[in-house]
């Protein structure tokens, strides 16, 4: 084996042991549509047109996973959802 072919072994090892997270945003009975999908723009950089699907899904299915990746990366944008009045949490 290469040291090349080694070195994209041991990268994709890596990659397979990192966790990634959710943030997982619940439905409530406060929250307009408008107010959910600017959030999810702002918060999660969703465009306009993903936000508008999260915020239906999670209208009809209760919740919605809303943004994948590391606890670290997620959690600051986890609290910005909370401190705008919507449910969310990091599974």
């Amino acid at each position: 084996m290469s040291s090349k072919e080694k070195f994209s072994e041991d990268l994709l090892v890596e990659e397979e042991t990192v966790k990634q997270n959710e943030i997982i945003l619940f439905n409530d009975d406060v929250n307009t549509f408008e107010h959910v999908i600017e959030t999810l723009i702002d918060v999660c950089e969703h465009s306009p047109e993903q936000a508008e699907q999260c915020s239906l899904i999670v209208h009809y299915n209760g919740k919605c996973t809303v943004k994948t990746g590391e606890y670290d990366y997620l959690k600051p944008r986890c609290s910005r959802l909370l401190q705008a009045g919507l449910n969310a949490e990091i599974a």
